[in-house]
C-alpha cells in the first residue's frame, strides 16, 4: 500500500526542524512538491523524505568542481547555490549541519577532521568554511589559518563545545564571520551562515 500521509506546514517545519521561509524557498525552487488546499498548504510525506534522501546522499559525496552540462569551473554566481564546507570531529555535529545547510539551498561538503578539509579545500573552490575549534590532530584555528591562505576573503564561521577568551580573540583576528558555541539551534546556524555569506 503506498503512502499518502499528508502534513500541514507546521507538521513540516516541525519535521524538518526549519523556518517557514526555507520551507517556502523549497516549494518555490521545486524541491519539495506541495498542494494548496484552500489557504493551507499540504505536503506528500514521502515526497519530504525521498528529497531528504537525496540531500543525504549528495551531502556525502564528492562532488566536482564543475557544474552538471557546463565546461567552465565553478564559480560563485546569485544563480548558484552558496557551497559550504563543515569541518567537526563529531558525526553528529556533521551531519546536523549538512541536512541543515541542505535544506536552506545550500551545497554542503563534510570532513571529518583538519586534514581531509585542508585536501578538499585545495581542490574545490568554497564559499563558505563552518570548523569545529576543537578537533584532534589540526584544530580548527590551524584549518582556518591553511584556509585563508588559498582564499584569503573565505567566510568561516567556528564552532566549539567551549568558548575560551583567547581562542576567541584569535578566531576574531583571523577574520572569523561568525562563532557558534554548541548546543546551538538550527535557525542559529542558519543566521550566520546567510550573515557570513552577506545573504
Amino acid at each position: 500500500m503506498i503512502d499518502e500521509t499528508f502534513l500541514t506546514t507546521e507538521e513540516v517545519l516541525e519535521y524538518l526542524q526549519v523556518n517557514l521561509r526555507t520551507v517556502y524557498r523549497l516549494i518555490k525552487a521545486g524541491k519539495i512538491p506541495a498542494v494548496r488546499v484552500g489557504r493551507q498548504w499540504r505536503f506528500r510525506k514521502r515526497d519530504i523524505d525521498a528529497w531528504l534522501d537525496s540531500q543525504r546522499a549528495r551531502g556525502s559525496a564528492v562532488r566536482p568542481p564543475v557544474a552538471n552540462g557546463s565546461s567552465s569551473t565553478r564559480t560563485m554566481n546569485s544563480s548558484e547555490r552558496p557551497r559550504v564546507l563543515v569541518v567537526d570531529d563529531e558525526a553528529s555535529i556533521r551531519d546536523l549541519l549538512s541536512k541543515t545547510l541542505a535544506l536552506a539551498e545550500y551545497d554542503v561538503d563534510v570532513a571529518p577532521d583538519g586534514r581531509s578539509a585542508l585536501e578538499r579545500l585545495r581542490i574545490y573552490p568554497y564559499d563558505l568554511l563552518i570548523a569545529d575549534l576543537k578537533m584532534p590532530g589540526l584544530d580548527g584555528l590551524s584549518v582556518i589559518r591553511e584556509a585563508k591562505r588559498y582564499k584569503s576573503d573565505l567566510p568561516v564561521i567556528i564552532i566549539t563545545g567551549y568558548s575560551t577568551e583567547s581562542s576567541a580573540i584569535e578566531a576574531v583576528n583571523l577574520g572569523v564571520a561568525g562563532y557558534l558555541t554548541k548546543p546551538f539551534r538550527v535557525p542559529q546556524v542558519l543566521a550566520a551562515a546567510a550573515k557570513a555569506l552577506g545573504e
